[in-house]
């Protein structure tokens, strides 16, 4: 231990002490002329401050400032071309100065005292507008505007996402990022219990217009936790709001698959104390559906089972999110964060099962099941972040969060019309909880052009499952717990890292390069069967994104990263999940972390058109799989999880926004990949491979008095997996939306799959002595209503810590 404390905090700060002893020449004074001047009131010449100055190339904006006390301004480095000068201020007129710079001689424009008059009744309104760009690349990562998307008011985060560069969904909305269901999901780059117990309860009852993005890092810098096999989601809710108040708040419904929902965010700033709040809830139902499960045996004694099941389940979700901060003074920052959420869920079914072999019927039986589930998570967080006087870039922070979720699922079952068929009627119960501490100290060090990042972390964890399975007593007619059938499990999991990053910058390169090592200790307790599971394993896990940039505003980006998977609770837990008699679902304790190598090269261009480009390819080992063996002496098909799988992935994927004109706008996204799968199941190889693809396109008009029309296009293409595959998937919509109060209150419509009242939901599962599918009908046809209202006024950004703790190591449930 002695020797591994001791090359951590090697790691942590060689870098630090080799770069403050290295001797670095100038740094030349950046190039481009500088405007500048004091606006003031034409008739009391008083100095105005707080008022917007953009400096406009045409109709685009190209820098934006506000005028300090004193009333002055100041844009630097701007490149030679002719400029406008638009100052905008609350209750005065509009006013626009010409500035030519195309003479690359001049340096220096000083406009002097501008005077700007009080709005006169009568005058017309001067709007200068600008088409914000909704796709971004960056060196590690690629944004989605969902500020700069006019759907945003109709939808919910979930649905937006289909819309995102590497997003997709499938037809039970799981969201997979680059194809892989392995990432996590950040709020503000933080972890939430929101995110983490459930996060697709939460993102359908979030509307996307209390977001301001969506990134997805495609390649984790070594700042963040080594787990994640895909990469990282990060939805940043934060907006720079100045002092005083603002915010936004969305009603909607959505029939008949789906329900009522709620949402909203504030912000307020009062002097140093900032302060942001988001909430929501809703409802989504689920309607009748009707599922036909068919399996064929083989072996000495061949069989064939059928299944039709009906089925219906409701879900109530509710979350409430809490930040502020304090500036102490201008180096000193104090904040803290707290967020709860629960949610409720009833469901009932129907199912028929037969199996006949050669003829005759060897099994039957009817089961009726009633089942109820309930969550609730809570995190808790606190931050202190230290800037310095000699350089307020460098920064020093100490966090610490506490994380929880408890879970709790009851089913009861019932059969009868009974052949063949002797298991009694049961009741199954599962409670199981989460909780999570962690300590974290991070350091921010530029020196130049250069930006050094190291920290120390340690996450301490505690996973315990209380299952309990109840067979009726068939003299008694209660129910009794049966032992063998029964368990407690305990798993605990301590994590301690280290990092350090280095990110440089050329005046056309951008290069970010690290390492991160982590020791990962986990011990699992059978306390009824008095059994245990010890694991203990050291990673080294590196990383390094290349950007060049190219001419207008084009760039290229190369990343390559490590990535491994630590096993979550529900796939650990040895719960057996026996809702259906035929087909057991159940957790393995032994499951050891998954590895890839991940490599992406990508292209990016943005002047009218947006385009990113990219390719990449991804190795797996000891990948996790769900694992399905057949047993012929009990006639039940068991899926649990197994380290069984090596892959590799091949992929390429294309993003393009164009506005056709003022009016019309165009953008598509695709993926397309070919995977192949070797795997082990009950003893026998088996290996898979096929092409994937991701599709959609999106187009929107912008109509007179505030209307615009859209419609969408999204197709799934085949999923492949170790055992089997999915099928594929066509989805249109078409959205209306309505400014009734510009940019305060504004209706949007939504009609989702019109054209198909049912989607088919096939897939296909086969094993060394046996195959299967399952053919789901579900309610496809939707209709949304929203209406989405803003408030407030703002005059000064909120200030929050630049760092905080990101617990991105453990995959996310579902």
């Amino acid at each position: 231990m002695k020797t591994l404390l001791l090359f951590l905090f090697s790691i942590l700060f060689s870098g630090l002490v080799c770069i403050s002893q290295a001797s670095f020449g100038q740094t030349a004074t950046p190039g481009g002329a500088k405007i500048s001047g004091i606006v003031a009131d034409s008739v009391s010449k008083k100095p105005l401050d707080l008022v917007t100055v953009n400096l406009m190339a045409g109709n685009t904006a190209v820098k934006a400032d506000f005028t300090k006390t004193d009333g002055s301004f100041v844009f630097r480095n701007v490149k030679p071309a002719k400029y406008s000068v638009v100052i905008v201020g609350v209750g005065c007129q509009t006013k626009m100065i010409a500035v030519d710079l195309s003479d690359s001689t001049r340096k220096t424009v000083e406009l002097g005292s501008v005077g700007i008059s009080s709005n006169v009744i009568g005058l017309k309104e001067v709007t200068v507008t600008s088409v914000k760009p909704i796709v971004k690349q960056e060196v590690d990562r690629i944004s989605y505007d969902l500020e700069a998307d006019p759907e945003s008011k109709v939808y919910s985060v979930l649905e937006m996402m289909r819309k995102v560069p590497y997003l997709s969904l499938d037809a039970d909305d799981n969201i997979y990022l680059k194809g892989n269901a392995d990432f996590k999901i950040l709020i503000n780059g933080k972890p939430s219990s929101m995110m983490e117990r459930s996060y697709r309860d939460v993102l359908r009852s979030m509307p996307a217009s209390s977001i301001v993005r969506i990134e997805v890092i495609t390649t984790p810098p070594a700042k963040y936790d080594a787990e994640g096999l895909a990469g990282i989601i990060n939805i940043i809710t934060n907006k720079k709001i100045d002092n005083g108040y603002n915010g936004t708040l969305n009603v909607s419904e959505r029939f008949r698959v789906g329900g009522p929902g709620f949402g909203g965010s504030v912000s307020a700033k009062l002097g140093k104390l900032g302060m942001t709040a988001m909430a929501g809830g809703g409802q989504y139902d689920t309607p009748l559906t009707r599922t036909i499960v068919g399996r064929s045996s083989t072996g000495t004694e061949p069989s064939e089972l059928y299944q039709e099941n009906y089925a219906r389940s409701g879900n109530k979700n509710a979350y409430i999110g809490y930040e502020v901060s304090y500036e102490v003074d201008s180096l000193n920052l104090l904040s803290a964060q707290l967020n709860f959420n629960g949610s409720k869920s009833d469901g009932s079914g129907l199912q028929n099962s037969v199996i006949n072999a050669s003829g005759e019927t060897l099994e039957r039986y009817n089961v009726t099941n009633r089942n109820d589930g309930t969550g609730t998570g809570m995190d808790a967080a606190l931050n202190y972040q230290k800037g310095f006087k000699a350089d307020k870039n460098r920064l020093l922070t100490f966090s610490y969060r506490y994380y929880g979720f408890n879970n709790t699922q009851n089913s009861n079952l019932v059969i009868d019309d009974r052949i063949n068929y002797d298991r009694p009627d049961y009741t199954q119960v599962n409670d199981q909880s989460f909780s999570e501490q962690t300590f974290q100290v991070d350091y921010v060090y530029p020196i130049k052009k250069l930006n050094i990042e190291a920290g120390l972390k340690g996450i301490m964890r505690d996973n315990q499952s209380d299952f309990q399975y109840s067979a009726c007593n068939s003299e008694s007619k209660k129910f009794e717990i049966d032992p063998g059938m029964s368990n407690k499990f305990n798993n605990t999991q301590n994590v301690f890292g280290a990092y350090n990053t280095y990110q440089y910058n050329f005046k056309k390169w951008g290069v970010k390069a690290g390492a991160r090592i982590e020791q990962t200790v986990i011990n699992a307790d059978f306390i009824s069967t008095d059994s245990k599971v010890k694991q203990n394993y050291f990673n080294v896990i590196p990383s390094v994104s290349v950007n060049r940039k190219l001419k207008d505003n084009g760039g290229i980006n190369f990343g390559y990263t490590q990535r491994i998977q630590r096993p979550g609770i529900y796939q650990l837990n040895p719960f057996v999940d026996r809702t259906n008699p035929s087909f057991e679902r159940t957790g393995n304790p032994g499951l050891r972390p998954a590895f890839v190598h991940d490599m992406q090269l990508g292209y990016s261009k943005s002047k009218k058109a947006s385009v990113n480009i990219g390719v990449g390819f991804t190795k797996f080992k000891d990948l996790i799989f769900p694992v399905a063996v057949y047993n012929p002496e009990t006639q039940i098909t068991r899926t649990s999880f197994g380290n069984t799988g090596t892959a590799r992935l091949f992929s390429g994927n294309l993003n393009v926004n164009y506005p056709i004109t003022k009016r019309l706008n165009f953008s598509t996204n695709f993926r397309i990949a070919h995977g192949k799968v070797t795997g082990v199941v009950n003893g026998a190889e088996i290996t898979n491979s096929g092409i994937m693809y991701q599709f959609s396109a999106s187009t929107g008009y912008r109509l007179d008095k505030g209307w615009r029309v859209n419609a969408n296009l999204n197709c799934n293409g085949p999923g492949v997996n170790l055992q089997g595959t999915t099928n594929s998937m066509v989805s249109p919509s078409f959205s209306v939306n309505k400014d009734i109060i510009k940019d305060k209150l504004s209706f949007s419509a939504a009609a989702n799959n019109p054209f198909t009242k049912f989607r088919k939901n096939y897939s296909t599962t086969s094993g060394p002595n046996f195959s299967q599918y399952n053919d789901r009908r579900d309610y496809f046809r939707s209709f949304n209503l929203s209406l989405n209202y803003k408030f407030g006024r703002l005059k000064e950004a909120i200030k929050k810590n630049k760092r905080g703790i990101r617990n991105d190591d453990v995959q996310s449930g579902s």
